[in-house]
């Protein structure tokens, strides 16, 4: 059986099919944010500097929003790159600048788990620092 090998045109259009999904998506993200704040997209586009016909098009995914601008639009939005570019949002610790700590991330995970397995990890951390505290009362001073 012979196998075909995609074509360069297939290629492109395959990718072109993924990168129109990506700005829909990331349009949608952009407008619910929006209106969740309470903003038009008049005050939005003026903003950003730029024309509600324009954002209008960001928001359906027509035309995508230009990296330079992505910073801007997070500040206003406060929403993480994360956030704005995959829907996921980036751990934040208030009263903290930046994402959260690799310790951080992983506890709000356990938080998510069940009751069990969130016991399984406190019981394994409670361990450790136990061990680490009589280290650290028997070590040569």
């Amino acid at each position: 059986m012979a196998t075909t090998q995609p074509t360069i045109p297939g290629i492109i259009a395959t990718m072109a099919i993924k990168h129109e999904a990506f700005f829909k998506e990331m349009g949608a993200r952009i407008a619910q944010a929006r209106k969740e704040r309470g903003l038009t997209q008049q005050a939005l586009a003026n903003a950003l500097g730029v024309s509600q016909q324009t954002l209008a098009h960001y928001e359906v995914g027509r035309v995508g929003v230009a990296a330079a601008m992505l910073p801007r639009l997070a500040q206003l939005l406060d929403l993480s790159f994360d956030e704005i570019l995959t829907g996921q949002p980036t751990i934040r610790i208030p009263g903290k600048r930046g994402p959260a700590s690799r310790l951080e991330q992983q506890l709000d995970a356990v938080t998510r788990l069940p009751k069990a397995k969130q016991k399984m990890v406190a019981e394994l951390i409670d361990s450790v620092i136990v061990k680490a505290q009589m280290e650290a009362h028997h070590a040569p001073g």
